[in-house]
């Protein structure tokens, strides 16, 4: 495996636009991220997989953790090897961004605002920058994301779609740790008594998505009741919502494909997590 920081050596190393899988990544990697690179190696057809590890500064509020993001490159290369990674695609800021970045990806509101969105204003707007850049970049004919950021996982779908990018979207499953927490690089940040507690947030969707099955329909409600024992375990939760996941707008029918979304506060650590009806 070889790793390269510059857009040059990249593109001399990858041989030509549009053959390569490509998985972009922030580091600090955990089996998630390898899984998605052992898709993408499936998903080849014998051209290279390639990864990136770039913290992108674009998708970080003000207050948030762009600072003390852990930066593992020389771990993150072992794994990505081990993986089945064939480059490693690690470029400096000043690489990427040689001059103030004037020009953004602003996806739809109605998709970008809700969520995530609306509790991160602006992420979107950065994911869609820094992806996009890469795209030109790396030239890849697929891409795989994690579903366990699904609303990114949509908004880079659509995407590819309205530019009409000659690029798949792949999305590959959320693993989890054996009782049941969805694996995150943020879940470093956890103390022991914080991990112990934060199964519970996929255990809150377990019981939304067990009350749709039951027959209960008042969304609301449910919603509000698996927020509320969120807060009585100490969480502070930003959302629980039921949604339609052709477009994460709320349901007008149960007779459709649905998702269960959530993001909340343990201690100072935000989770996400989702779970499909």
């Amino acid at each position: 495996m070889k790793i390269v920081h510059t857009i040059a050596e990249l593109r001399t190393a990858t041989g030509g636009p549009q053959r390569v899988a490509f998985v972009p990544t922030m580091g600090n990697l955990h089996e998630g991220h390898l899984a998605l690179v052992r898709q993408a190696r499936g998903l080849a057809n014998g051209a290279p997989v390639v990864a990136s590890i770039f913290v992108n500064r674009l998708q970080f509020g003000p207050n948030e953790d762009f600072d003390r993001y852990p930066r593992t490159l020389e771990r993150d290369a072992d794994l990505l090897a081990g993986a089945g990674c064939d480059l490693v695609f690690a470029p400096a800021e000043t690489e990427l961004y040689p001059e103030p970045q004037g020009y953004r990806v602003l996806p739809p509101p109605e998709l970008a605002d809700i969520l995530e969105g609306h509790f991160r204003p602006g992420f979107f707007t950065g994911v869609c920058t820094v992806v996009m850049k890469l795209f030109q970049v790396v030239q890849p004919r697929v891409a795989v994301f994690g579903k366990k950021d699904y609303q990114q996982l949509m908004v880079l779908r659509n995407m590819v779609r309205q530019f009409a990018l000659p690029i798949e979207i792949a999305g590959g499953e959320t693993l989890r740790a054996d009782d049941g927490l969805a694996l995150s690089s943020r879940n470093g940040y956890l103390g022991a008594r914080e991990r112990a507690e934060a199964v519970r947030l996929n255990a809150t969707l377990r019981e939304v998505v067990a009350a749709l099955k039951a027959g209960q329909r008042d969304l609301p409600t449910i919603e509000a009741r698996a927020m509320q024992q969120l807060r009585e375990h100490g969480w502070l939760p930003d959302y629980v919502a039921i949604r339609r996941r052709a477009d994460l707008q709320a349901p007008q029918t149960l007779d459709e494909p649905l998702v269960v979304l959530a993001a909340a506060r343990i201690g100072t650590t935000r989770l996400i997590d989702n779970v499909e009806v």
